[in-house]
Formats: C-alpha cells, sequence, structure tokens
C-alpha cells in the first residue's frame, strides 16, 4: 500500500533514506542535510536551531546544504548558525530551476 508518511513514520522513514544512501551512494558524502522545514507560524520560537543541533550532533563535518537565493529568511537562518556561502548557481542545475546557494559549515561547534 502507498501513502502519506504520518508523524509515527518519521523513524522508518529516516531509516530508509539512511540505509538506502548506506547501500547505493556508499562512494558519496553523506553529511547533507536534505530538508529542514518548519511549519508557518512556528518560525522564531528554537525548533530549527534544535533541529539543526541534532544534525550537527550527528553527521561529520563538513555538513552542505543548498537552499535558494531567494530565501533571506533561511539563509539570515543558515548564517547565524555558522554556515558559509561557499557557492552560487543560476538554478540550471536543480529541478525547480531557481538559482540556489550551497552553504557549509565546517566547525564542530557551531549551532
Amino acid at each position: 500500500m502507498i501513502r502519506s508518511a504520518r508523524p509515527d513514520d518519521a523513524e522508518a522513514v529516516a531509516t530508509v533514506l539512511i540505509e538506502s544512501r548506506r547501500a547505493f551512494l556508499p562512494f558519496a558524502p553523506s553529511a547533507w542535510i536534505d530538508q529542514l522545514y518548519v511549519v508557518p507560524g512556528w518560525t522564531g520560537k528554537g525548533i530549527g536551531t534544535a533541529l539543526l543541533r541534532h544534525a550537527h550532533g550527528l553527521l561529520p563535518r563538513p555538513i552542505r546544504l543548498y537552499t535558494f537565493q531567494e530565501n533571506e529568511g533561511a539563509r539570515r537562518f543558515y548564517e547565524r548558525n555558522g554556515y558559509e556561502a561557499v557557492d552560487f548557481t543560476d538554478g540550471r542545475g536543480n529541478e525547480e530551476k531557481c538559482p540556489d546557494v550551497l552553504y557549509e559549515n565546517a566547525e564542530r561547534t557551531a549551532a
């Protein structure tokens, strides 16, 4: 059966992602944050910072992530948490075709 994931599926979804990467992409760096979202109206309450801090405790350095250049809130958030912009693209390489920016955090103590 195919269905949308529910909150109680979070651990199983994470396991699928992690185990698939280990099995099929052992050659690729895994220190990426794939998605980080906070429900609108709940930003600015420390939730994103807590999620990022959790990721920092699990992932080897450097940690890399993309965000869209126009997403000024996300850019401020990542920069506030020790990330530096290391590359800007015109968006041709992403599925949304929107200009993005690659951020990197190499420090162990950030966030």
